[in-house]
């Protein structure tokens, strides 16, 4: 009898399971209104460098219905060329059938690309069209991703006098130098992309020639986005930095930004000459995992400029006579808690004496705002050293002495920048108490305008930017 049971229930499991399937199998839609939704109608790949793969873009397609949606055709159209691969829910192809996505349910297509050379000086549009044909209904979503030709230097080594143009961008692997005695000048708007772990170092001498209307940029190499309209050029540490050595003179750099950085720029040991080792007009030194701006044992004069965004201390001043004018010094690092000062000093007098037998640090900071996340400067008490700030705004509530001269304390210069919003714009909003509050007398004649090209006049404001009544597009 037992047997028996065992049997009947045997028979009863290989009837359902056929069952089963079919049922599994009928519950595909059909219907010819139920389709996929997608995350994106376009997929903007942004902009990328020809001869180099993109990194990896995605796109969700989604089954909104309570049935099994089966895409009979996914298919990459007019890409005879084969410039863009694709992965859908894990295969690679350019052309895939019968795609199932369970209900409510989804999958990914993942997408990059390899651009040809396209004779150009500015960036050229592509775009191709990816089909999904289900339930006989054709859907596209676009691909558009614009191409950007590129000087490409591995391992350069500059051994003489050389000009490099803005013809088209630099994309630079592994290193540049500037041998000594030679000298790499730049001109107005050329801009070099580092790639991950690139360096430059300078033995010899940089000339940075930028404008207004042009200026430099050394930046990372990533041109894309970490995620929807939020661009990579957000992200420290992309590249390590610019060294200047001991044995580099006389280096110049006007409107320039420097940007994206391990460890921003080194001035490491120059020494007295007849020049400041390096001189900075109207230029930006931001977002570094570390400090922006080092400088050991050399002299730097820096007008106009902006120190900003550091995993560290922003500016680390150790020995050397150093003028800072109209420069504007903060820090809102985005990818950890500010444990650093905006300015660093140190070999200050016999109690900071760092043995190196050179004179001890020296620095005239005026018309300058300092003022961010961080505490301002890493000795309050300056009394018997040369560091003079005069009129300048910070954030501390403190009171003038003979190292602290017309100063304005505890205010806020009212910044455009928003960092929980990625916004880092240090010119001032319209209340600030920085507008007309610099000593013109203390303007020296090379910071008569900023920048942007704007004029400091007769009254002209603390900082590195000039104030516009209309709000600046960050």
């Amino acid at each position: 009898m037992t047997k028996r049971i065992y049997s009947i229930i045997l028979l009863l499991v290989l009837m359902i399971v056929p069952l089963a399937s079919s049922c599994i199998e009928d519950d595909f839609t059909t219907n010819p209104n139920d389709q996929p939704t997608f995350s994106v109608d376009t997929l903007k790949m942004g902009l990328t460098f020809t001869q180099w793969p993109t990194p990896t873009h995605s796109f969700k397609v989604y089954n909104p219905h309570d049935k099994v949606m089966s895409i009979s055709s996914i298919a990459l159209r007019d890409d005879d060329e084969g410039l863009f691969r694709l992965n859908v829910d894990g295969i690679g192809g350019v052309t895939f059938n019968n795609v199932e996505i369970r209900p409510n349910d989804s999958i990914f297509v993942f997408v990059e690309a390899t651009l040809p050379q396209n004779g150009s000086a500015l960036p050229v549009n592509l775009k191709r069209h990816i089909d999904f044909i289900t339930n006989g209904v054709a859907q596209t979503v676009v691909l558009s991703i614009d191409g950007q030709d590129v000087e490409r230097r591995t391992g350069i080594v500059i051994d003489r006098d050389t000009r490099w143009n803005a013809n088209l961008p630099y994309q630079v692997f592994d290193s540049l130098i500037v041998a000594k005695g030679a000298t790499l000048t730049l001109d107005a708007g050329v801009t070099l992309h580092f790639h991950d772990k690139a360096f430059m170092r300078v033995d010899g001498t940089l000339r940075c020639e930028g404008t207004v209307e042009k200026p430099i940029n050394f930046t990372g190499d990533r041109t894309d986005d970490i995620l929807s309209d939020t661009p990579y050029d957000l992200m420290s540490g992309q590249w390590e930095g610019i060294r200047f050595t001991s044995s580099s003179r006389n280096n110049h750099i006007s409107h320039t930004s420097i940007r994206n950085t391990h460890y921003g720029v080194i001035v490491d040991s120059v020494g007295a000459t007849e020049k400041p080792a390096i001189y900075l007009l109207n230029s930006q030194l931001r977002n570094s995992i570390g400090s922006v701006f080092t400088v050991s044992h050399a002299d730097v004069v820096a007008v106009g400029c902006e120190f900003a965004e550091a995993g560290s201390n922003v500016v680390n001043l150790r020995g050397g006579n150093h003028i800072f004018n109209h420069c504007t010094f903060a820090n809102y690092y985005l990818f950890a808690a500010t444990g650093g000062t905006l300015i660093m000093l140190s070999h200050l007098d016999e109690n900071s004496d760092d043995l190196s037998g050179q004179p001890y640090t020296s620095a005239d900071i005026t018309n300058c705002i300092l003022y961010g996340n961080s505490t301002e400067l890493s000795h309050g008490d300056l009394i018997g050293t040369n560091i003079y700030l005069r009129r300048c705004l910070l954030r501390s509530a403190g009171t003038d002495d003979e190292n602290f001269i017309d100063c304005i304390w505890d205010a806020d210069p009212l910044y455009y920048t928003v960092r929980n919003e990625y916004i880092f714009d240090y010119r001032l909003k319209d209340e600030s108490p920085a507008i007309g509050a610099a000593n013109p007398a203390l303007t020296r004649p090379d910071a008569t305008i900023d920048f942007y090209g704007l004029s400091r006049g007769s009254a002209p404001d603390l900082g590195a930017y000039v104030y516009t009544p209309s709000t600046p597009t960050p």
